[in-house]
């Protein structure tokens, strides 16, 4: 079942933008990176790389 997410299409914050910065320099994965800033795995693919911002490939 996909999650429910209060957020939906909400713009980011430049809070977010630097947190999501600060969890993908220390090499966290897509979805942990997405369950702390509270946002789809989607919209943070998508922020990342329209910010181009590298996420780690996690196996």
């Amino acid at each position: 079942m996909a999650e429910n997410f209060t957020r939906h299409r909400q713009p980011w914050k430049a809070d977010e933008l630097a947190k999501l910065r600060i969890l993908a320099g220390k090499g966290k994965g897509l979805k942990e990176i997405a369950k702390a800033l509270n946002r789809s795995e989607e919209s943070t693919r998508d922020r990342a790389k329209e910010d181009a911002i590298g996420i780690a490939k996690l196996r």
